[in-house]
């Protein structure tokens, strides 16, 4: 009989961390070569690991901002039932025994599906339900799991109680007790991969989380758990896997490749180290990546040490890819050695979706589905995010002002009462619309997709004036008189749309003839210049206030309020007391692109 390969055998005693040793019997995947005599020689294994990340709560290829078939201009599909195909095809190709499931974390936030079950009828109440991706990826079969930074957005509570639900490991080597300094989290998992002959081979997957976690979810995990970096931790676990016999070792990690932070000198660790660990640390054979929310088929890096390379793959997000490792091994010298290693990724959409995953799931999906088609009121007159990138629009202008509003009533009797309140807001999504007519739970929350709460911190006019300029690098530099491309104005150096804030209740122009640093034009509060002195109450996102998107000033600066209501919800809170969205109320040009003082638009 095959070993259950998710298996946990106790504790470590030095580390604390849960150990989970597995076996499985595995259909022959051996080749022999003949030496002169004719006998056989050489033995060979082959296998397969598969890999997923940021998958953000999708099961199903459904969009529940659009109430939706998901569809994108590249025809991608998104969703667990598809991967669920895809890794059936290839467990009937490979062999069941000789392959692996894993993912690189980002899994229960993203999706209404998934917020239903953290927020609306959430896991942790009292006989509350499991987890929908936790009941699909128990039956596709993941073997083990690195956790994301958005694993702790609903709070420790809730990631402990989706971990309970989970069949298979959550893994997180440099997740560690503030207290102890131990692993909060099963460092690894180690399996068994059973051959016809000889030794079985020994796989262990590293879980690494991202060190940003300290910094976007300081409110959840300050003084409870502390992250240090993805290297140091590969570098004491990988030679301590190696030593309890694992013949292959995998790295699962929850960090892209390109050795950047966004998050700049406020966390010591790199954001995106998953190369920077196959480059520094030696004994790893393979990674997967996640959180860039990229597509890599096959990346190999030199280890500085050994010379070996190191095969790394990132699939898409959302379940769009699944990424393909085939491994080539050799018994020498009384071992098993990895011969080469190979990646790729398969496309969701070639295929349907597995029955089996959508009937086991369809009632919760119908849960959700009548959830964000609640209508909490009416508009007036549409309004699109298409150019909120570019223009001050009605659509932004209306979380801007929600958020204003609901800061200076809750700062109403203070000390801070008589400041003027700013708001700033990104675009999130560039397709959301919220239509003439009814209004639904899902329009609103199509118009802001993050878990994000408020707070109100103090500026002055000199920070304020920092805050804007490093927002407006996000424009390409157009000199006056050349043609300007929308398609190509945004997104300067790869700056993402979320981290483009336009504030609201100053004017401004941004002069994107300029250099980034001095784009800033005709800053004024009421009609008069911005003083350097002039102190204002910013609302503000908690994403931003940590230090997300390493704005200038604002993590340091002091919070004279906050709370623990979902932006989102306030909006749709205001919708339904209101009654009636009008752009007439809250709608005004108070920014504008400008090139020597002329508009752009």
């Amino acid at each position: 009989m095959p070993l259950d390969r998710r298996r946990f055998l106790g504790r470590t005693a030095a580390t604390g961390a849960g150990l989970a040793l597995a076996g499985a019997a595995a259909a022959p995947a051996e080749a022999h070569g003949d030496d002169r005599d004719g006998r056989r020689s050489t033995k060979r294994y082959s296998f397969t690991v598969l890999g997923t990340t940021d998958l953000h709560g999708n099961v199903f290829n459904w969009d529940y901002f659009t109430d939706a078939e998901y569809d994108d201009k590249s025809h991608n599909d998104i969703g667990l039932a598809k991967i669920s195909t895809l890794v059936k095809r290839i467990r009937r190709e490979k062999g069941r025994d000789n392959t692996l499931l894993i993912d690189a974390g980002d899994t229960i936030q993203g999706t209404q599906l998934s917020y239903y079950y953290a927020k609306i009828d959430p896991i942790t109440g009292e006989n509350g339900p499991v987890h929908p991706m936790a009941r699909a990826m128990n039956a596709i079969g993941y073997d083990a799991a690195a956790l994301g930074n958005h694993e702790f957005n609903y709070g420790i509570p809730l990631l402990r109680k989706f971990e309970e639900q989970c069949d298979f490991p959550l893994l997180a080597a440099n997740a560690l007790d503030a207290a102890s300094g131990r692993p909060a989290f099963p460092p690894y998992w180690m399996g068994r991969l059973r051959t016809p002959r000889g030794r079985d081979v020994r796989v262990a997957v590293l879980g690494l989380t991202n060190p940003g976690i300290a910094v976007w979810d300081k409110a959840h995990v300050q003084g409870k758990m502390t992250f240090p970096g993805l290297e140091e931790q590969a570098a004491f676990w990988v030679p301590r896997l190696r030593s309890m016999g694992a013949d292959v070792v995998i790295v699962s990690a929850h960090s892209g490749t390109g050795g950047t932070s966004s998050y700049g000198d406020q966390v010591p660790h790199v954001e995106n180290a998953a190369a920077l660990v196959a480059e520094k640390v030696p004994g790893i054979d393979a990674i997967l990546v996640g959180h860039a929310h990229a597509e890599i088929a096959e990346h190999r890096v030199v280890n500085a040490e050994t010379g070996r390379e190191v095969v790394l793959s990132e699939p898409l997000k959302w379940g769009q890819r699944l990424s393909v490792f085939d491994f080539d091994l050799v018994w020498e010298r009384g071992r098993w050695e990895v011969e080469s290693v190979s990646a790729t990724v398969l496309n969701s959409n070639e295929v349907e979706e597995d029955p089996a995953i959508t009937r086991l799931l369809g009632d919760e999906h119908a849960k959700v589905v009548a959830y964000v088609n609640q209508v909490v009121g009416t508009s007036v007159e549409p309004m699109s995010s298409a150019e909120a990138p570019c223009r001050d629009t009605p659509i932004i202008d209306l979380i801007n002002f929600v958020q204003a509003e609901t800061v200076r009533e809750a700062l109403a009797g203070t000390e801070y009462a008589e400041l003027p309140v700013l708001s700033q807001a990104a675009c999130f999504s560039r397709s959301a619309v919220i239509p003439a007519g009814e209004v639904t739970i899902r329009d609103v929350a199509g118009l802001y997709t993050f878990e994000n709460t408020l707070e109100a911190r103090l500026i002055t006019g000199a920070q304020l004036r920092d805050y804007l300029e490093f927002s407006a690098r996000y424009f390409a530099r157009v000199p006056a008189g050349g043609e300007v491309d929308p398609a190509t104005l945004t997104n300067a150096g790869g700056i993402p749309d979320y981290n483009y804030d336009a504030v609201r209740g100053v004017s401004y122009d941004i002069d994107i003839a300029r250099e980034p640093g001095s784009r800033i034009t005709g800053l004024t509060f009421e009609g008069r210049a911005v003083a350097d002195e002039d102190r204002f109450v910013l609302a503000v996102n908690n994403y931003r206030a940590n230090g997300g998107g390493n704005f200038p000033h604002i993590a340091s600066a002091r919070q004279v309020w906050a709370n623990s209501e979902e932006i989102r919800n306030t909006i749709i809170t205001w919708v339904r007391a209101t009654g009636e969205i009008d752009p007439a109320r809250f709608a005004s040009v108070e920014w504008r692109l400008v090139r020597d003082g002329v508009p752009v638009f």
